[in-house]
């Protein structure tokens, strides 16, 4: 009986196989097309040679200053997104899961807002990420000690919703009492997400922190396979449901958090992307993980490239172009899984 099915087998994961160095050069081509794309036409080999030799003029400058870090800030929160996306639909065994479900990215915007508020972004150049990494911080110690006391997942994901709510309550709060209505719109404007302007302390300043995420995350690949068939199964082929869970709440919030402080709320790329590589890789949780990371790099490239082609100025923000794509998805998932449980 093994030997025909073997065949078939073997051609079913092909794709998969193929899919992720598939997907790792699209992000590439991606980076590349990112940084030839601007306001402003420049030979971008030309570019690269003064910048290479060391020659300050204004093509290298705007090369290394403003495309570079912007084409890579959004292959690495993308891939954060679409990581961290796969690993809570995984995990949550939810197909609306996102990566803001535990309350995370909420609570990094309201890091980010504080900074805003108190008037510490205008002092130090990276106020804004830090603080955004700071509230962050405190979200995932609050949900990782509710999970080392044994919390199970729906309590977590009821902690997370009362994170969120409390986070956008306080948001709500200090845009209330703003100092100036351009305070208020500026805060707003962050909100909305935007790769803009970021510099190479920027990518600097998330990536270790994203690294480290990635790895905890894809570290559960095996026990999101165990827990597709219930928590108790898991626990009883040996998987520490605790460890799991810490793993994933301190994944989720260095790669989200860093990801937030560093671009503002960039939604729906985490719910979208894992239901578009499912199909080619299969119902296990832990094949999606790294498809799902590259998947989400080339959509927030794809949708950045887009704002910079579209005309309108002062560009679209990003964060609103991806609730475009997002928000017509998330209704026609609702219709497709309706009468489900």
């Amino acid at each position: 009986m093994s030997a025909p099915l073997r065949p078939a087998i073997v051609e079913r994961s092909r794709p998969g196989r193929l899919l992720v160095p598939a997907l790792a050069i699209l992000v590439g081509m991606l980076v590349l097309a990112s940084i030839a794309c601007g306001y402003a036409a420049f030979d971008v080999s030309a570019a690269f040679a003064d910048w290479l030799a060391g020659r300050n003029t204004l093509p290298a400058l705007v090369l290394s200053e403003l495309r570079i870090p912007r084409a890579l800030l959004g292959a690495l929160v993308g891939f954060s997104l679409g990581l961290t996306g796969a690993v809570m639909q995984g995990y949550l065994r939810n197909p609306l899961a996102d990566p803001g479900i535990l309350g995370i990215s909420s609570a990094a915007a309201l890091g980010a807002v504080i900074v805003f508020y108190s008037g510490m972004a205008g002092a130090l150049s990276l106020a804004l990420p830090l603080g955004g990494i700071a509230g962050a911080a405190g979200a995932a110690l609050a949900i990782n000690l509710l999970a080392m006391r044994g919390t199970g997942t729906l309590g977590l994901i009821l902690a997370g919703v009362g994170l969120s709510s409390l986070a956008g309550a306080l948001t709500a709060l200090a845009l209330n009492f703003a100092p100036n209505p351009y305070a208020a719109l500026e805060i707003v404007f962050w909100l909305m997400g935007s790769l803009t302007d970021r510099s190479m302390d920027h990518v600097w300043l998330c990536l270790p922190l994203m690294l480290v995420g990635w790895l905890l995350m894809l570290s559960t690949g095996r026990a999101l396979d165990a827990l597709s068939l219930g928590e108790d199964t898991a626990a009883s082929l040996g998987f520490d449901l605790v460890s799991v869970r810490l793993r994933i709440v301190t994944g989720a919030a260095l790669a989200v958090g860093s990801g937030v402080a560093v671009s503002g709320a960039i939604g729906f790329v985490g719910l979208v992307v894992p239901h578009l590589v499912r199909p080619l890789v299969g119902a296990r949780p832990s094949a999606s993980l790294l498809p799902s990371g590259f998947a989400g790099a080339a959509l927030v490239l794809v949708a950045d490239i887009a704002v910079r082609l579209l005309p309108t100025r002062p560009e679209l923000k990003l964060g609103v172009v991806t609730a475009l794509v997002g928000a017509p998805f998330l209704i026609g998932l609702l219709f497709h899984h309706r009468g489900r449980g």
